[in-house]
């Protein structure tokens, strides 16, 4: 058997171990937890303890990246239960709000697990801030930066999931909206996702500009459907319980991640390695879409490995 399937499939059952123990860990807090604590605060800390779990691992194999999948493995968790403590609510939205967690985790996690090739490999931005952090003891890089500052940003962003499942308002017009909102965000970012794959798969397309498809349109079209299933999981916590509207921090912070961190970093690497890519930018907004260019025509570089 090829050496890089055997060193992928261990890789793999070290994610998979990695993760069931970061899922016992989080279980133990659960079931510790006060009977005062309300279930936001107690999947908060059961979601820092996970996070503590992976990044020790990770630190014990040298590898950032065994955080990477944790982004898209923890909300369904975390939804499954609160659905389970939250008692009432209307069934029609808890469904499709699980559901729809559901479907954008598992593709999500999938989409990962076809892009990483083991322990061996470590994400490029990862290697980046090392070479960079100065005199940051790197440990604190990996802990703060790459794990505990995403698992915050999602948390936040699930904060309107609690009222969502445990709101008692009706089905309504707004839940019709946020069910639209969200599965079109998660049909947008499966769409980005398999046109980059196909377009990085040809040897023809090394160095060149992906701007085809939900490409053409946006510069990041994958960052753009996960802004919006977070804004769309949004709705569905205004639909349930109008009061909880200031969870809106939550895809706000979505937002600034991805305004001010992501895609700025994906840019300047764009930048370095693909020439013409500056005329790109000025063509193609990096998240909204313009539907047409300066002269009424659709815009049309050339045609990255991206993201």
């Amino acid at each position: 058997m090829d050496r890089r399937v055997v060193s992928r499939t261990r890789s793999m059952v070290v994610v998979l171990g990695t993760y069931l123990l970061a899922l016992g860990s989080a279980w133990v807090v659960i079931v510790a937890a006060p009977p005062s604590w309300h279930p936001l605060l107690a999947a908060f800390v059961a979601d820092v303890v996970a996070t503590l779990v992976v990044f020790a691992v990770s630190m014990a194999f040298d590898n950032a990246s065994l955080y990477d999948p944790y982004w898209s493995v923890a909300p369904p968790v975390v939804a499954a239960w609160w659905v389970v403590v939250a008692g009432s609510g209307d069934a029609v939205r808890q469904v499709l709000v699980v559901g729809l967690i559901t479907v954008w985790a598992v593709r999500l996690t999938g989409n990962w697990a076809y892009g990483w090739m083991g322990l061996h490999k470590v994400d490029w931005r990862y290697d980046q801030l090392r070479v960079t952090r100065g005199r940051v003891p790197w440990w604190l890089v990996n802990l703060g930066g790459i794990q505990l500052m995403p698992t915050v940003v999602v948390y936040l962003g699930l904060l309107s999931v609690w009222p969502a499942l445990a709101g008692s308002r009706p089905f309504g017009v707004l839940d019709v909206i946020a069910t639209l909102v969200t599965a079109g965000a998660i049909a947008l970012e499966a769409a980005a996702d398999v046109q980059l794959h196909r377009f990085a798969a040809a040897a023809t397309n090394r160095g060149r500009i992906l701007a085809t498809g939900v490409w053409r349109r946006t510069r990041h079209p994958n960052y753009l459907g996960e802004i919006a299933l977070w804004w769309g999981l949004w709705l569905f916590g205004l639909a349930a319980a109008p009061s909880w509207w200031w969870t809106v921090v939550g895809p706000v912070a979505m937002v600034v991640l991805f305004k001010a961190a992501s895609i700025p970093l994906m840019d300047r690497r764009s930048l370095e390695r693909r020439s013409g890519y500056a005329d790109h930018m000025r063509e193609v907004p990096a998240l909204l879409p313009r539907l047409r260019g300066p002269h009424g025509q659709l815009t049309t570089p050339n045609a990255t490995e991206h993201h």
